[in-house]
This record gives structure tokens, sequence and C-alpha cells, in this order.
């Protein structure tokens, strides 16, 4: 992985409980400044508790500095404030308010991406005054993904975006990735290992609460004993529907 002076992100011995128990043991990586950086790893292995932790959602210890500067005693808010932004793994919209409205609560600054946003998602536009709970699963991604990208951020933390979704909506979701990685470093925690393919440079692979691992993800994807040892499953470039089932 990267080094400090080309990181936007270190995390250092990061240690995460939920309700007493131990999820995350002891991990620790770095995030270049640039592209977008897949978390890897079998089912329950701490991938989701590790961006929870991150982000001060869960109780944590050890080192987390963004850009440098140590945000790991800040809570979730501050955090954000700094240029986190968020894409929940269950999306966690507002059901009973408009698209526009799920959007325009995301914003946080004078001049938000309102025409980046609209760009990437211009099903969002067309829906604008739509109930966001009466939308499809596909379309509940998109505001989700869209309320993290009306700001300008340092990083964004993204949990398994594509996760249930029909493989037209995950292409779309994935272009809009690929376009917001351009301006925006990103950390992915995804299970569709075609996706992972498609967009990611680098990769974190967590077991046991730990990083067992850290390359290029092409490397291990291309690697069929490597994949099936990290990961639990078996990998294959033609694949159009791989997946890996860890969370």
């Amino acid at each position: 992985m990267s080094g400090s002076t080309d990181s936007i992100l270190e995390v250092t011995g990061l240690r995460c409980s939920i309700a007493g128990q131990q999820v995350v043991e002891n991990v620790t990586f770095q995030v270049p400044a640039t592209g977008i950086t897949a978390v890897l790893g079998r089912n329950g292995v701490g991938k989701t508790s590790t961006l929870r932790g991150i982000l001060g959602l869960i109780h944590r210890r050890g080192e987390v500095r963004l850009a440098g500067e140590r945000i790991d005693g800040l809570p979730t808010h501050r955090i954000v404030r700094r240029g986190v932004g968020y894409v929940p793994e269950d999306r966690e919209i507002f059901s009973k308010l408009t698209v526009a409205e799920n959007l325009a609560l995301a914003e946080r600054q004078r001049q938000p991406r309102r025409e980046f946003v609209a760009e990437l998602f211009p099903d969002l536009v067309e829906r604008r005054d739509q109930l966001a709970g009466t939308l499809s699963g596909g379309q509940q991604q998109m505001v989700s993904v869209a309320r993290a990208l009306i700001n300008d951020n340092k990083l964004l933390l993204v949990d398994e975006p594509t996760k249930g979704l029909a493989p037209k909506i995950v292409a779309q979701v994935a272009d809009a990735l690929a376009e917001a990685s351009k301006i925006v470093p990103i950390l992915l925690v995804e299970q569709n290992l075609d996706v992972v393919r498609r967009l990611a440079g680098g990769a974190i692979v967590i077991g046991g609460g730990r990083v067992v691992h850290t390359g290029s993800a092409l490397d291990i994807l291309d690697d069929e004993d490597l994949t099936r040892r990290l990961l639990g499953v078996h990998a294959e470039p033609s694949a159009p529907h791989s997946t890996e089932t860890a969370k």
C-alpha cells in the first residue's frame, strides 16, 4: 500500500467492540489519496465494523488519521464535517421524505454538488418529488450514494453498495462510483468481485478482525489460490456475477 505521504487515511491498531464484544481485533492499513481501495474478506471478519469504527459509530480504540490529522478522538458528526462521506450498508434513507428532501438534509456546504449528482443519477432528478420509501431498492441506493456525493469530501466510506441489486442497477452504481473516484478517494466494502475487479486499484483483506493481506486488487483476484485462501470463493474474470459473501 502507499506510504503515509500519499495516503488520505491511516489506520493503526484499530480495535472495535459492540456491546462489549470485540469485532475488530487489530487493524492497520493506509488508503491512497486517489482511486478506490477495496476491503475484502470472508463473512463476519469485521469489514463493516472497520468502517463504522473509523467513523466512531461503534466503540473503538487505536489511531485514525485523516489527511495527517488524528480523528479517532472525535465524535461522528465532527468526523463527517472534516470531510468523510458515508454510504451505509442498509442505505438508511428517510423513507417519508422526498428524494429532494433527503439530498437537502445531507448538504453541509454553501455550494453543494447538485449538478454533479444530477449528472450521475438523472433518474433521481425525475423523481425528486417522490417519497424515498416508494423507490425501488436500486433507486434508494442511488439516493444513499448521492447524499454522500452532494458535498466536497476528502474520503468516502462505501459499504456494500450493490448488495441485492439487479445487474443493470449494479452497473449504474458502479459507473457512479467510478466517476466519483475521479474527484474523491473511496474505501469500498463490496461483495461483488466483478465490481471490485472493475473499480479497485488496491485491496485490503481482513481475516479474524485483522488485516491479513494488502496489495493490488487484480493481483488477488487473478490468483485463484490466493482468492480461495483469503476470500473462500472461486473468482473468474469472465463470470458475470461472481461474489464474495463477506461483511
